[in-house]
């Protein structure tokens, strides 16, 4: 079984989108994915209410994740971690713990070579416009992730 984990700051908005959209197109039985934050902001709540909202426009159910964060074990359990952005990505990679953790972990957005700005904005600050655009791009993003595992 591949294990993928995806991880921005608080775990409300931007990863557990993204978990959700992966996870609805690839088969539960070869691929386990899984979302956290670097951050311990919002430990044990769900999505925001706007992530689930958008979610469900599209056919998706993010309402039963509960928000983590990313710890150093993490690096074992998981193949593939996917930072949300940079400062994200730099967080993770300071608990690593050897090359082989560096080597597991990268840009969600580097996996979509029509993306020049590889960081997924975070819209928990921003309107719901904000949330369909992260929706729209973690989808293309995800058809291009869920092609390459497949």
């Amino acid at each position: 079984m591949t294990r993928i984990l995806m991880v921005c700051l608080g775990n409300i908005c931007r990863s557990p989108l993204a978990h959700g959209i992966l996870e609805s197109k690839l088969n539960s039985l070869d691929f386990y994915i899984d979302s956290a934050g670097t951050a311990a902001y919002h430990i044990g709540h769900q999505p925001d209410h706007r992530s689930i909202k958008i979610a469900k426009q599209n056919g998706i159910d993010i309402s039963q994740q509960t928000a983590r964060q990313f710890k150093i074990v993490d690096f074992d359990t998981f193949d593939y971690i996917y930072a949300m952005d940079s400062s994200n990505y730099n967080n993770i990679i300071s608990l690593a713990r050897n090359r082989h953790d560096i080597g597991k972990v990268k840009l969600f957005l580097e996996e979509n070579p029509h993306i020049n700005n590889k960081n997924v904005p975070d819209p928990y600050y921003g309107d719901f416009s904000d949330f369909e655009y992260v929706f729209d791009l973690i989808h293309s993003t995800s058809d291009l992730i869920a092609a390459k595992l497949l």
